[in-house]
């Protein structure tokens, strides 16, 4: 988590920002074609299903408009003359229409659920596999509160369109066809002035949505950074309370939240503005045709009668009602396209490859190999990480890599794991340069304990079997007596089944090491890497852990990372690194006595600590 010092209250939104003129908009361009035909593609084999909802979307629509037609012919044709002679039967005709409507707005709604709810599990499905397949380099760029927030809150957008949108949308369009089919079959004259509201509607419309597409945009946005602030700052509560940054944090989680209040507040209301203009056309409209429609029927004009003008009456709202809903629905599917974009931009992202000419490796040795490796985080870097560093570390070898924060100790740890590409150079693994390995087979024979261990949800057994899902209960036993953790952990509640929440808070720092060792172990790896294992360990746990290292270490290619002088005396060579060159390397005997760099960072001064190493 970065500290900063408070900034104070920004303006968080500005009426530009949702403007024409504001350049941020036509910065910001929106694949919307792109992004409906992903979702197209999601549906698949729903798409027989689909087209029966839309069929049942379609009889639904014909359905309302029949109605109202009925009933404004028994006006005509039956009250006003006074006949009642097959009332009746209309009456049963109209029962059976209003039946038969609800019946098959039923079928197409629970129909569409079930391909929206298949079509978004997909879409998460894929999303979530396609985490697993992106580089590390990927998630250094990103906060996870914000990829955790196109997960659940873009997706969950999506859901709501799929499920009610598309079905009011295609309502919407099929009542509109028929409506002005109807209302122009009936009285072309009313219908001509029923479409007089419609420019002031387009008009006001097209105001409306221009400034809530940028809106909604950037209210996802800033959800998602909102999110990314919550789920960084709930990881690093030590830290916020060690420092006692609480007033900070809530203030510039405040600003954050207003950002999102702010384009909540703004998107919602302009959005809000459709339902009271299209209310205020559909009064319009039916003042429109009860008044002049009125004054027609009195004097037997253009063909219009009290049951025309009840139809129209009735037809004008029907008309304006699905512009109304189509308006609505704009802005959710809007929101939604912004949150699918969302989406398919992080499945557009390049995943981690193997080269084309990459085979799989079972019989690895364990001889590790830089060749004039220089590497760059970011290729604007100016200065490189890694540069143009060569060595050679021998099967069954130990390296302790020593050196100042920075100087690239860790990066090597990671290029060996095949995380990153380098920009120049070659590192290979057996005469074998590891881009012609496949990752998966390479990372198979590869050992890692971090100075802060993962350890996920779930028992203690099963993340000790995590690189190992198919040992044995036995196994697992060995392991963790090799790796001085079984002792601990028989004397929990439940032992092995002890369930780890929380980052395993329930255990020390030590006995998570201890754990994330015996997972080690049990995976039974060629070549170790160990970050710093013993860092944040107590003195008499760090000694159980070193037993159980130079267990592990025997007969494999390891290379240490380490700042504890018990750690790095046990090393076959040392190699000290400075600014990403390797600066010394040998023995330690050979560096002390050549009372160089390594041989200061021991501390000349203190005869102790010499002699320890000798």
């Amino acid at each position: 988590m970065s500290i900063k010092q408070p900034y104070g209250h920004q303006p968080v939104f500005k009426a530009a920002d949702f403007s024409k003129k504001n350049p941020k908009k036509k910065k910001r361009a929106r694949d919307t074609k792109g992004t409906l035909l992903n979702i197209w593609n999601l549906i698949d084999e729903k798409r027989i299903q689909l087209i029966i909802v839309i069929f049942m979307i379609v009889c639904a629509s014909i359905l309302s408009l029949i109605g109202p037609f009925l009933i404004g012919r028994i006006i005509d044709t039956k009250v006003i003359p006074k006949d009642l002679s097959g009332l009746p039967q209309y009456i049963v005709i109209i029962l059976i229409v209003y039946v038969s409507l609800s019946i098959t707005s039923y079928i197409g709604s629970f129909m569409m659920v079930s391909i929206a709810q298949r079509t978004v599990y997909l879409l998460r499905d894929q999303l979530f596999k396609h985490f697993q397949k992106l580089p590390v380099s990927y998630y250094d760029k990103k906060q996870h509160g914000e990829l955790m927030s196109r997960m659940q809150n873009d997706i969950e957008n999506v859901s709501q369109v799929l499920n009610s949108s598309f079905i009011q949308f295609t309502s919407s369009v099929v009542t509109l066809i028929g409506t002005l089919s109807i209302m122009l079959y009936l009285s072309p004259l009313l219908t001509l002035l029923t479409m007089t509201i419609i420019p002031i509607m387009f008009v006001s419309l097209r105001w409306i949505t221009a400034r809530t597409s940028v809106l909604y945009a950037l209210r996802q946005k800033q959800l998602g950074i909102m999110n990314g602030y919550i789920e960084e700052i709930v990881n690093g509560q030590t830290v916020v309370k060690a420092f006692s940054q609480e007033k900070y944090v809530m203030e510039t989680f405040n600003e954050k939240a207003r950002n999102v209040k702010e384009y909540s507040f703004w998107s919602t209301t302009i959005g809000g503005m459709i339902p009271k203009v299209m209310n205020y056309l559909n009064n319009l409209s039916f003042a429109i045709v009860a008044g002049i429609g009125g004054i027609l029927a009195l004097n037997n004009a253009a063909g219009v009668t009290v049951g025309v003008i009840v139809i129209f009456a009735e037809y004008a709202r029907q008309f304006t009602r699905p512009l109304s809903d189509l308006a609505n629905q704009f802005n959710t599917v809007l929101s939604a396209i912004a949150g699918a974009e969302r989406v398919f931009d992080i499945m557009n992202e390049p995943v981690e490859k193997d080269e084309d000419d990459a085979s799989d490796y079972e019989d690895i040795k364990g001889t590790i190999e830089f060749e004039n490796v220089v590497f760059k985080y970011d290729k604007t870097q100016k200065n490189p990480t890694i540069k143009d560093l060569s060595f050679k570390i021998n099967n069954g070898e130990s390296v302790a890599l020593v050196g100042a924060t920075g100087a690239g100790k860790t990066t090597i740890v990671q290029l060996i794991l095949h995380y990153y590409d380098v920009q120049s150079g070659k590192i290979l693994i057996d005469d074998i340069p590891i881009n012609k390995m496949t990752r998966k087979s390479l990372r198979k024979e590869i050992g890692v304990v971090l100075q802060d261990p993962y350890l996920f949800d779930g028992t203690i057994k099963d993340n000790i079997m995590y690189g190992t899902p198919n040992a044995t209960y036995e196994q697992v036993i060995e392991a963790s007596k090799k790796a001085n953790a079984h002792e601990f952990i028989k004397e929990l509640e439940s032992g092995y089944e002890t369930v780890l929440k929380g980052e395993s808070g329930s255990l020390s720092q030590g006995e998570r090491q201890l754990v994330s060792i015996a997972r080690c172990l049990l995976q039974d790896p060629k070549i170790l890497l160990l970050d710093e294992a013993t860092s944040s360990i107590d003195t008499v746990t760090e000694i159980k852990i070193q037993e159980a290292l130079e267990t592990l270490m025997i007969g494999r290619t390891s290379i240490i990372i380490a700042h504890r002088l018990n750690t790095v005396k046990k090393a076959d060579l040392v190699f000290v690194l400075a600014n990403g060159e390797l600066i010394e390397s040998g023995t330690q005997q050979a560096l002390i006595e050549q009372q160089g760099i390594y041989y200061h960072m021991l501390n000349a001064n203190d005869e102790e600590q010499i002699k320890e190493l000798h």
